[in-house]
C-alpha cells in the first residue's frame, strides 16, 4: 500500500487480532492514513462501514472534515479500490460518501455514507441512533497535552456502547502522536508497561477470563527519517517528538543551588499517575524556592500534605493544589504562581505540569 517501510502499516498489529489497537508514535508517519485506508478497504470489500472519533466536534467538521481523506484521494486510492467507479470523497454533516468527480464537478454521490463522525464531547446526542454496519472505529489523537474531558474514558466507553450495541465484530483503533505519557486512557485501561516500551514494540494485554485482547504499538522510527525533518533540525530537544517520535517533554528549570537538610523549611508530596514526588520548600542564603524530585521510599511524616488526584477522607490529602484553603497550602501554591519551582529532571517537570493540567480542568 505504502511502499516498503516508507510509512506506517497496520499489518503487524492486525496479525494479533485484538479488539483494541492502540498506536502511537512520531507525527506524519502515516498512522491515520493507514487506519482510514483500512476502514475504506473494509467498506469496499465487505460493505462494512466505520466510525471516526475525535474529542471535539470541531476537529472534523467544516474544512477539517472535507480534507480528512485528501491523502487517499491524492494517491488515487479511492479510484483503485473501486475500480474507477468512484474517485473522490464527499463530506456533509459529519458523514463521508464516495463520489465520482469529472471535470471538477460531482457527477455521482453514493446514497449511503461509508463513514460517520463522532465527538466524545457531544456523544450524548448519538445515543438514540443505531449503527449496525459499523465494524471499525478510529479514535484519532486520543492523547493530548491540553485538557481531557471530565471522566473522558467513561464518555468514550459510552460512545463505543452506542455504536457497538450487542455485537462483538467491531475493531477499535486509537491513534496518537507521542505528545504526553500522562494520558488517563493508559491507567483506565490497565496499560501499565507503556513507559518501558521501545520504538517498534507491540505489547499485548489480556483481561482475566474474558476474551478481550488489547494491542499497544509504539511505532518504529524510520531510520532515514522524513524529508520534512530538515525544517526541525535545530538543537532543541523539544523537536525530537516531531522528527524521531520520542515522547514530548518540555524543558524545565533545574536546581539552582545545592542544599542541605537544614535548608528545608517544609516538605510536601504529589502523587500523580502512579508516581510519587517529594517537594521541598528551601531557603538557601535568602533564595526561597520549591524543589521537586522523585520519592522512592514510603512517606514517614504522617502530617505532611499530600496532593493526589484520588479522593481521600484524610485531612492531609488534598486534590487540587490550585485551591488552597490553609495558610500552608497558600504558601505552597504561591511558588507555582511566581514560577519559583525547580525540578530534578525534565521528566519530573512534565509530571507536575500534567498534574497542574488536572487541577485546572474543573
Amino acid at each position: 500500500m505504502f511502499g516498503k517501510e516508507k510509512f506506517y502499516s497496520l499489518k503487524k498489529i492486525l496479525s494479533y487480532d485484538c479488539q483494541y489497537n492502540i498506536i502511537f508514535g512520531e507525527r506524519s508517519n502515516g498512522k491515520t492514513y493507514a487506519a482510514l485506508m483500512h476502514g475504506l478497504q473494509n467498506y469496499v470489500d465487505k460493505g462494512e462501514k466505520f466510525a471516526y472519533i475525535r474529542r471535539w466536534k470541531e476537529d472534523f467538521i467544516g474544512k477539517r472534515g472535507t480534507t480528512l481523506f485528501d491523502g487517499l484521494i491524492n494517491n488515487n486510492e479511492v479510484d483503485k479500490l473501486t475500480n474507477g467507479e468512484y474517485n473522490n470523497i464527499f463530506y456533509k454533516s459529519g458523514r463521508w460518501y464516495l463520489c465520482k468527480m469529472e471535470d471538477g464537478e460531482k457527477v455521482h454521490i453514493q446514497e449511503e455514507p461509508f463513514c460517520y463522525g463522532f465527538s466524545i464531547a457531544s456523544s450524548e446526542h448519538d445515543k438514540s441512533t443505531s449503527y449496525p454496519d459499523v465494524t471499525t472505529i478510529i479514535f484519532d489523537e486520543f492523547m493530548t497535552r491540553k485538557f481531557y474531558l471530565p471522566d473522558e474514558f467513561i464518555l468514550f466507553m459510552n460512545l463505543l456502547s452506542t455504536i457497538i450495541r450487542q455485537r462483538n465484530n467491531v475493531q477499535i483503533f486509537m491513534l496518537a502522536n507521542t505528545v504526553s505519557k500522562y494520558c488517563p486512557y493508559f491507567s483506565e485501561m490497565g496499560i501499565n508497561h507503556f513507559k518501558q516500551m521501545k520504538q517498534g514494540d507491540i505489547d499485548i494485554y489480556n483481561y482475566g477470563e474474558s476474551s478481550l485482547k488489547l494491542a499497544v504499538e509504539f511505532c518504529k522510527h524510520k531510520k532515514d527519517g522524513k524529508k520534512s525533518d530538515v525544517y526541525f533540525a535545530f538543537d532543541n530537544p523539544k523537536l525530537s517528538m516531531i522528527t524521531g517520535g520520542v515522547w514530548e517533554v518540555d524543558i524545565y528549570p533545574h536546581l539552582p543551588h545545592k542544599y542541605t537538610p537544614k535548608d528545608i523549611l517544609l516538605t510536601y508530596f504529589i502523587q500523580f499517575n502512579g508516581d510519587l514526588l517529594q517537594c521541598e520548600i528551601i531557603n538557601k542564603n535568602g533564595d526561597i524556592f520549591t524543589f521537586v524530585h522523585p520519592k522512592t521510599s514510603e512517606i514517614k511524616d504522617l502530617n505532611a500534605i499530600i496532593y493526589t488526584t484520588d479522593d481521600s477522607p484524610q485531612e492531609r490529602y488534598k486534590k487540587y493544589i490550585t485551591r488552597p484553603r490553609t495558610k500552608a497550602e497558600r504558601i505552597i501554591y504561591e511558588f507555582f504562581l511566581r514560577n519559583k519551582v525547580f525540578y530534578s529532571s525534565n521528566e519530573v517537570g512534565e509530571m507536575v505540569r500534567n498534574y497542574l493540567v488536572f487541577c485546572g480542568k474543573v
